[in-house]
């Protein structure tokens, strides 16, 4: 008897009029690190960046049309290099999705953009603390960059 596996989310590119679907996900993210909830700042935000084409969205859906998470990529670039860089600064699974093989289907997909765009790579951060996400980005390939030190200047 063979047991049935449950079906790997789709995921496809968000657009414009996808950001009310995106936004509860993005502010749930938001609040995860010690945001207040602002769903409606959320999807303003979330809509002007997919309507001016300042990032790319990926949305991961399950097979019963629930949106299951969700990585958003801005585009940046190499000077040492001279090529595109993304820099994948969101991504996340809601609670109910997390075991689901959501985030797989995310970083997959942004890495599917990754090179189809050229890009000589992808670049996150993520906090110190953070190791479910540590493991899961190691798991997929990514490495810790122990060279280099990221600032902040707060404006």
């Amino acid at each position: 008897m063979t047991v049935p596996t449950a079906q790997p989310p789709t995921v496809r590119r968000a657009l414009a009029e996808d950001a009310a679907l995106v936004a509860p996900l993005f502010d749930a993210y938001r609040v995860f690190y010690g945001q207040g909830s602002d769903l409606a700042g959320a999807q303003a935000f979330l809509s002007e960046r997919l309507r001016l084409n300042e990032s790319v969205v990926f949305l991961a859906e399950l097979a019963s049309g629930v949106t299951a998470g969700f990585t958003q990529l801005y585009p940046a670039f190499t000077s040492v290099g001279m090529g595109r860089v993304w820099l994948l600064n969101d991504l996340f699974v809601a609670q109910e999705a997390r075991r689901m093989g959501v985030s797989t289907a995310l970083l997959g997909a942004a890495r599917q953009h990754g090179l189809a765009t050229g890009a000589a790579r992808l670049v996150l951060t993520t906090e110190t603390d953070n190791f479910p996400a540590q493991a899961s980005y190691e798991a997929h390939g990514w490495t810790r960059n122990e060279r280099i030190y990221t600032y902040e200047l707060p404006l």
